[in-house]
This record gives C-alpha cells, structure tokens and sequence, in this order.
C-alpha cells in the first residue's frame, strides 16, 4: 500500500487557485481604504464624510445580503457556475465605481461588486476538493493570501494611486475579476459528487436547522465576533501608529508587513501540531484567549510605539490561526449535502461583523476614545471563549483515496452514482467524492475504525491506490 504525505498535487492545484480569486476580491476591497477618503474630497460636490463612508460600508453590506444565497444556490448549481455570476457582478461594480466621479454612483458600484458574494461558493469548493486533514492547511493558504493581500495593497496603493488614480485602481480590479474567470474554468479542478444526482439526490437538512445548529452558530459567532473587532480596531490603530511613531499613513506598511510575515511564521507550527495531534478544540480556545489577550495589550499600550507593535503581532498570530481554523471546522460539521449553506450563512455573519465592527466602532472611537474600542473588541472575545468552551471537539476523520481502475465506470454516472451508495453503506465510511479528473475516489472514514479495503478495492474493480 503506497502512502502519500502531505496534500496531493490536485490539493495545491485547488487550494492556490482559489486562494488567489479569494485574494482577489479582499484586493478590491483593500486597495481603497488608504487612499479613498483622501480621492472623495476632490469629487464633485464635496462628498460627505457619510456618503464616503457607505462607499467603503456598501460592499460589505451587500456581501451579507447576497453570501447566503449564492452558498444555497451553490449547493443546487454548481459551486463553479456561481462563482462565474459572482466575479461578472465583481467585475461590473468595479466598471461602474471607476467610469464616474458621481459619488452616488460609485456607492451603486461598491453595491454591485459586493452582490457578487462567491465566498461561500469558494469556501465549499475548496471543501469539496481537499480531505479533512488537509483542510486546515488549505484555509490557512487562503488566510495567508488575505493577510499578503493586505500588506500589499497597504504598500501598493500609493503607487498605483499615482499611477493610474482610484479610477484606474476599480478598472483593473474589474479586468483582474474577468481574468479570474478563467482561472476558475481551466486551472481549478471539478469535483463530482453523485449525490447531487435528481435521482439518487438525499434530502437535504432544512433552513431552519442549519440555524438552530448549536455547534454551527458557536462558529458564526465567532466569525462575527473576530471581523467586527478588526473593523473597530482598525479606526483606531492607523491613528495610534501615526501618533505614537511619527509615521506618515504611506509608511505604515513598514510596520504592518513585517508583523503578519512574522506572525505567519508563528502560525504554522501551530496550525501542524491542531491536525497532527487532533488538538483543533485546544489549539482553537488558545487562539481565542490570544486574541483576548492581544485586545487587552491594544488597550494598555495603545500610545506606546513598540507595545502597538508587540500587541499587533499577538493579534495577527491568533487571527491568522482563527481565520484559517473557522471555515475548516464549518466544513467539518456541516451536513455535506447543505455545506454551501452553511458556508453562507457562516460568510453572512462574517460580512456583518464587518459592517457592524465599523459601525460600532466608529460610533465607540467618537464617544470613549480607543479604550471604548479596545474594551467592546475585549466582551466581543469574551462572549466568544465562553461559545467556544462548551463547544464539541470536531470528529476525528481521516480520508482514504483510492483508484477507480474499471474506467468504464468514469463514462457512466448511473453507475458511479450506485457505487457510491454502495460505498456509503460500507461500516465507518462517513462521506463519499468522486473526483473525474483524478479518476480517484476519496473517503472520509473514522479515524479509529478498521476500514473492510477489500469490499472498496472489489466495488471500484482495481487496486487500492493512495491512503493517508
């Protein structure tokens, strides 16, 4: 039996690939924020600080709106389809925002590209093609890609700004979405999994109990929670980084890039010792209490340069793991044939954490000064370590890959379809995929029970390929 270590090549293939169209829409949203207040003084009719402020607050908005949706529909058409719709959408706010200098319309545009809400639709994918032990290690690309995003657009902003102005800066975010396009179409793999079939389709679980899933909304929570404090904390620490160092807003990349990278470096040792040791409950409620304890030190040493810095690098250690940790769990818990959904409704919670983190925080930053801030991000995490403390440790799952040798079987889903149902029934097998391209099936099985490989290896007609 040969062992392969590590994520498959179809894994990297799938995980970079959408890293990068995730990368993609955080870019459009981040190129922005350090130069558009300044860009919206000199539009016409002197914008308000309101009317700048719902251009930047309108993708966020419409993100929550439509992020369920498109995981619903998603799980009934097609992960790939929607992500098309939702990259057009992208691509077309983006035209919109960079064609005038109304700020109305640009507020119209900020819309549209936050309607084309695919991050569920991503999320499932990438769910869909990579086992339960290398999930993490696939949300943490996408984590990465969000935080390499950031301190590139915070570097990258003022050049293009120069450059080619805000304008040029939507009109390329819109082509980068058109490209991405065919990203999705040749490099990321399709998944087939037969129990999409109308004939052989399981009903799915309801609505209504994804919503009342205890061990579901301890996540969303959570997701609420860690965006709506990096909204809040984030109107106050450019000013602080600006105060307490005497650094000019262009130069405040020179502190941000070097704390995630470093954080990054922190980062995975951890994220292998969670899926190494099956310690993802463990490692999860630290990362929480870190995050607590980073919130706390934004408080004390908020005027104080090298403590800001110090408190910024606890932060991003334990938002990266959080961030990568989150959807891995959701995709671990949710129901299979509703994981789109889920994702939605996990994403809709992300999005709103967003545009209340901004809201609230804005509104605390005015009343009480950075301490309110840091003190409502402190409840927020919190409330959270509570949620998390009585949470269930995920099940110990581990996926065995097999070859399908009769080859006939790849022509004919009828065929896979009852194979698949055959495999299901199988003593400790929980979940079934069939991936087309790789002619492979992969299993998600117990960790700790005896898997019966010969009754696999007869139903698929060949020999047993890979097992991890």
């Amino acid at each position: 039996m040969k062992i392969e270590q590590g994520m498959t090549p179809l894994e990297i293939r799938s995980s970079l690939s959408l890293a990068s169209i995730y990368g993609l829409r955080m870019l459009g949203m981040f190129l922005i924020l350090p130069i558009f207040a300044i860009y919206a003084e000199g539009l016409p009719g002197s914008p308000s600080a309101f009317q700048v402020g719902l251009a930047l607050g309108a993708y966020g908005l419409t993100q929550a709106l439509f992020q369920l949706p498109f995981g619903m529909l998603s799980d009934r058409y097609g992960r790939k389809n929607i992500i098309y719709i939702g990259l057009l959408l992208f691509a077309l706010g983006s035209f919109v925002s960079g064609y005038s200098d109304d700020i109305n319309i640009i507020i119209l545009g900020r819309a549209i590209q936050g309607a084309g809400a695919i991050s569920a639709a991503i999320t499932a994918l990438v769910a869909d093609l990579t086992r339960d032990e290398n999930r993490t290690k696939a949300m943490a690309m996408i984590g990465a890609t969000i935080g390499i995003t950031f301190a590139l657009s915070l570097m990258g902003a003022p050049v293009l700004n120069r450059l080619i102005g805000v304008p040029g800066i939507f009109m390329l975010t819109g082509f980068l979405s058109l490209s991405a396009i065919l990203v999705v179409r040749f490099v990321v793999p399709t998944p087939l999994n037969i129990n999409t079939s109308k004939t052989l389709k399981e009903p799915a679980p309801s609505f209504k109990s994804i919503l009342k899933n205890k061990e579901l909304s301890r996540l969303n929570f959570g997701i609420f929670a860690l965006h709506a404090a990096q909204m809040a904390m984030f109107i106050v620490v450019p000013i602080a980084l600006a105060t307490s160092g005497g650094m000019d807003v262009n130069q405040h990349w020179k502190v941000y890039l070097p704390v995630l990278l470093s954080s990054f470096v922190f980062m995975v040792p951890i994220i292998i010792v969670s899926e190494k040791f099956n310690k993802a409950k463990l490692v999860f409620i630290i990362s929480i209490f870190l995050m607590l304890i980073a919130q706390l030190m934004f408080g004390i040493l908020i005027n104080v340069f090298w403590g800001l810095v110090a408190s910024l690098f606890v932060y991003f250690v334990a938002f990266n793991v959080l961030e990568a940790s989150l959807p891995s769990l959701i995709s671990k818990i949710a129901p299979p044939s509703a994981k789109g959904t889920a994702i939605g409704v996990y994403n809709t919670c992300q999005s709103l954490g967003v545009f209340f983190g901004g809201l609230l925080g804005g509104f605390l930053a005015d009343v009480g000064g950075s301490f309110s801030v840091f003190s409502f991000c402190a409840i927020l995490m919190t409330l959270w370590v509570g949620f998390a403390l009585s949470m269930k440790a995920p099940p110990a799952i581990k996926t065995l890959m097999f070859m399908i040798q009769n080859k006939s079987l790849l022509k004919s889903p009828k065929q896979l379809a009852t194979v698949q149902q055959q495999l299901k029934k199988i003593k400790g097998v929980r979940d079934v995929l069939i991936l087309l391209e790789e002619g492979k099936v992969m299993l998600k099985v117990n960790k700790h029970e005896t898997i019966h490989e010969a009754s696999i290896i007869r139903l698929l007609g060949g020999k047993h390929g890979v097992s991890e």
